[in-house]
């Protein structure tokens, strides 16, 4: 089924537990070398997703091919041309980072230098010390760089900046940029909206276990729900108009009022505008959590 350009390929995935459906039915593709960025709140089936095409998980129904193997059949061979970055990590405590780095350098055939990838990721100063020892953020880190150590064909990403603080997730995301230079394919999840519209190049969002938009990332939600958004006070009412053209309805309303108007705003819908609209607002905590808890978690 796999074509030369796809390195993932998804018909009509289901999972069910019992009267539970997970996953409805949802079907996608990655390319080669791009970043596809699966999208939606918690308990919408991005895990269950995740999991079946890295082969941890077996599906209900429906045709995968990952690197043009079905990944419930992929062989040692096959998962040697995979990066894995979990939520979550069973990480060995009593080792240092490098240790741990080397450890799993040599597990494949073609690895990463492993000093590299420690400055990559930004614990040159920790390479030394022991896992346990390390903040939780810095912990984090050692899992990205264990995930992309062996050079692999195909990144899986899941929340891969869980705790980085706003300087370390730079640094990370200009790694992932080299990354696709090199021709690396990467599948990633993440809840920071502005991570996967600075990183992907196309988007899938699920919601109820269902894909309810796939595009290119400036082309998710369609063309009106990019229209900016142009609000205003008039007359001691608020008004707000959507418009293509947001500068000439500046212009107009100067004009027919004598001046700008108070609290003018003009509103170019993010990313994260778009999402909230396709998968509703009341997941807006989903979002906000992450980023109150960015911090905390980095120390």
């Amino acid at each position: 089924m796999t074509t030369h350009d796809n390195v993932i390929e998804v018909r009509d995935l289901r999972k069910t537990y019992g009267d539970l459906t997970a996953v409805d039915g949802i079907s996608f593709d990655i390319h080669r070398g791009e970043t596809f960025a699966l999208l939606g709140p918690n308990g919408a089936g991005k895990s269950t997703t995740i999991e079946i095409l890295e082969g941890y998980r077996a599906r209900t129904s429906g045709d995968v091919r990952v690197l043009g193997v079905d990944p419930g059949k992929g062989g040692l061979d096959w998962k040697a041309r995979l990066g894995i970055v979990l939520q979550s990590s069973g990480e060995s405590g009593n080792v240092t980072v490098a240790e741990q780095l080397r450890h799993f350098a040599a597990l494949y055939p073609s690895p990463r230098d492993v000093d590299e990838v420690i400055a990559a990721v930004g614990l040159e100063s920790k390479a030394g010390v022991l896992i346990r020892k390390l903040s939780g953020g810095q912990r984090r880190r050692v899992d990205v760089a264990v995930g992309i150590v062996g050079a692999p064909e195909l990144l899986f990403l899941d929340e891969p900046t869980t705790g980085f603080d706003p300087e370390a997730r730079r640094s990370f995301w200009q790694l992932i940029r080299t990354l696709q230079k090199e021709g690396t394919s990467i599948l990633l999840t993440t809840h920071y909206l502005d991570e996967a519209a600075q990183l992907g190049d196309r988007a899938g969002i699920i919601a109820g276990g269902r894909m309810v938009d796939l595009a290119p990332i400036d082309e998710i939600g369609g063309r009106e729900s990019r229209v900016p958004l142009v609000r205003w006070i008039e007359n001691g009412t608020r008004r707000e108009q959507r418009t293509t053209t947001p500068a000439t309805l500046v212009t107009e309303l100067v004009s027919r009022l004598g001046s700008e108007p108070d609290s003018l705003e003009v509103i170019r819908p993010s990313l994260e505008d778009v999402y909230l609209d396709l998968v509703g607002h009341e997941h807006a905590s989903d979002l906000s959590a992450e980023a109150l808890n960015e911090t905390e978690a980095a120390r």
